[in-house]
């Protein structure tokens, strides 16, 4: 009798959960609907519904990602009107009240605290996140990627703002696998103090754990294009290879590696000086400030000496950002690096890193690299509007940049629907799967 009992328990338990996935696989893929009272007491509070978020949910998050006209001229109307831009401002107050009660913010912001997968938890991730300000873009950012096997390593520039400061550390010491970084900097754009923000990351989260498995850098206005296990399995594929953009050196971009530079009352200067030639003969590549390395291409930046000796040559150059990584990368020896001919190059489109519309590339189909930039401008990149939704999510890139959502958050809400839909009907299909 006993027995029989405890077959019946296996058998419901069995049925509860079956039962479970098939109606979380049902919300996921309905349109979004008011709040009831059934849904608030289900387990289906990880499911974003458009009260989740602000005036920007009344856009069709479908049609713009169809590229339907319609709704594309809704959304830029919508996104350009007084009341709108200000009824999305978001004080960093907010986040400095909200994370006081850590449990009941990461329940109403609906962070996912456990595994998805067996998958994702055996081959963990680690990031770089740089920040000088905009709290809601970083939060927003976190919460897109946050996964409790992974590493964050959050960055905030010295000559940020208070209130930004006390509330991204608010943020996170919400969660046990992120923290602020051991030692902060005072980032000037283009100088060096840039990249020492990610080597100052890179040792940290290298000594915080041996587990992760790949290394990632970002900034506070990028946005993932992936889920985490979209991301894990295109790291799984590359075979422990890294993935940037190192291409020869252009002539008009020279002048950045050949000449001396120093910061003068917080701006980078050239110091009318030559620079020596690079150490060990090396071939100075062209990249960008945005990787995706294993640990050992950390450990090498960390700990080889010829590794070192370039990074104290690169102290005075201008932009030392948009060579180091994509140099390193073609230096022998390092774990996942490539030989340094230009049969080996790789860009920015080809790599999986970064996705940049660059104001200079866009423009017809047949005669630029990608289309033209849906909503404005800042340093000749695309801040992406809601009729560049299509376009990134055609491409292979695991993050693009820039996404404002103080100017315009539809971009980054569609997104984060569209991801969470995606990560929960991944995680359902696997525990079906699983108890099938």
């Amino acid at each position: 009798m006993p027995l029989c009992k405890k077959s019946s328990r296996q058998l419901l338990l069995k049925l509860s959960i079956a039962l479970g996935s098939v109606w979380m696989l049902f919300l996921v893929l309905q349109p979004d609907i008011s709040p009831t009272s059934e849904l608030v007491q289900s387990n289906n509070w990880l499911v974003y519904r458009d009260y989740d978020f602000g005036p920007e949910r009344s856009c069709d998050c479908s049609a713009i990602r169809r590229g339907q006209w319609e709704a594309l001229k809704q959304a830029k109307l919508l996104s350009i009107t007084r009341d709108f831009r200000k009824s999305i401002q978001v004080p960093d107050e907010y986040y400095i009240n909200e994370t006081r009660d850590c449990r009941n913010y990461k329940t109403r912001r609906k962070y996912i605290t456990f595994p998805l997968s067996k998958e994702e938890e055996e081959f963990p991730l680690a990031y770089s996140i740089v920040v000088h300000h905009k709290v809601q873009n970083f939060e927003r950012l976190l919460r897109a990627i946050y996964a409790p096997q992974n590493f964050y390593c959050v960055h905030v520039d010295n000559k940020s703002q208070p209130s930004i400061k006390a509330a991204i550390e608010g943020i996170v010491s919400c969660f046990p696998n992120v923290f602020m970084v051991s030692q902060p900097v005072t980032v000037v754009y283009a100088a060096w103090p840039r990249v020492q923000a990610d080597i100052n990351c890179m040792a940290d989260l290298y000594k915080v754990s041996a587990e992760w498995k790949y290394f990632i850098n970002l900034c506070g206005q990028d946005f993932p294009l992936k889920t985490n296990l979209e991301m894990v399995r295109v790291l799984r594929s590359l075979k422990g290879a890294n993935s940037m953009e190192s291409e020869n050196m252009p002539e008009g971009k020279k002048w950045r590696v050949s000449n001396a530079h120093e910061i003068v009352n917080g701006e980078i200067k050239s110091t009318g000086k030559s620079k020596s030639p690079p150490p060990f003969n090396l071939p100075i590549k062209s990249g960008n400030a945005y990787i995706v390395v294993t640990r050992g291409y950390v450990r090498s930046v960390l700990k080889d000496t010829r590794v070192k000796t370039l990074i104290e040559w690169s102290k005075d150059t201008y932009s030392p950002d948009e060579f180091l990584w994509a140099t390193i990368q073609r230096m022998a020896g390092v774990p996942g690096s490539t030989r340094p001919h230009s049969k080996y190059d790789q860009t920015d489109i080809n790599s999986i890193a970064r996705l940049v519309k660059w104001a200079y590339h866009e423009g017809s189909e047949h005669s630029a690299v990608y289309p033209e930039c849906h909503g404005n401008h800042v340093r000749a990149v695309c801040v992406y509007g809601a009729g560049d939704l299509q376009w990134l999510l055609e491409n292979h890139h695991l993050f693009a940049n820039k996404f404002d959502t103080y100017s315009d958050p539809i971009p980054v809400y569609c997104l984060e629907k569209h991801l969470r839909q995606k990560a929960l009907i991944e995680s359902e299909i696997e525990d079906t799967f699983l108890f099938s």
